[in-house]
């Protein structure tokens, strides 16, 4: 059974009919790439996944349970992490807030995701600590909204434009 399937998803915004009948299938440990020019929906197939955007037909099912209509919170806490391409990280909290925010606490076993392990993958963060996230760069704001995800100790982790 495949960890997350797409299928036949159409996708609204207003009345512009953005994604046509898109399926797809992630096998637990693959990794997935979706490629296309801008405006191809790329992005609007994460949104529809993580339920910002819900498909108005077909369905998503995620360890083979539909997720479609949930709510985003629930499909965060099922264990789906989305890294948007906008960042929106606190900007007027420090990086560790930021961090903190998003540490997953309703779990009973152990964080896969720490600070120590997070610093040691992003060195930078640690070091900015302390300094409010909007003073960051663009890089490092966006070092910091993919360390936020993993924070949230997600299964499956879906980043829209990570190296922007």
């Amino acid at each position: 059974m495949a960890e997350l399937r797409v299928d036949r998803i159409n996708t609204f915004y207003g009345l512009s009919h953005i994604l046509f009948d898109v399926s797809l299938e992630v096998e637990q440990g693959e990794l997935v790439v979706l490629l296309g020019r801008n405006g191809a929906g790329k992005t609007t197939t994460m949104v529809s996944i993580m339920g910002l955007n819900p498909p108005k037909s077909g369905s998503i099912e995620y360890r083979g349970q539909q997720i479609n209509g949930l709510p985003p919170y629930r499909i965060a806490r099922m264990g789906i992490g989305f890294v948007p391409e906008d960042r929106k990280i606190f900007p007027d909290l420090t990086v560790a807030a930021n961090l903190d925010v998003a540490r997953r606490k309703d779990r009973n076993q152990a964080s896969r995701w720490t600070l120590k392990r997070i610093y040691e993958l992003f060195p930078v963060l640690e070091k900015f600590a302390q300094h409010r996230g909007g003073t960051l760069s663009g890089g490092e704001q966006q070092m910091l909204t993919i360390a936020r995800t993993l924070m949230g100790d997600p299964d499956l982790l879906l980043l829209d434009e990570p190296s922007e």
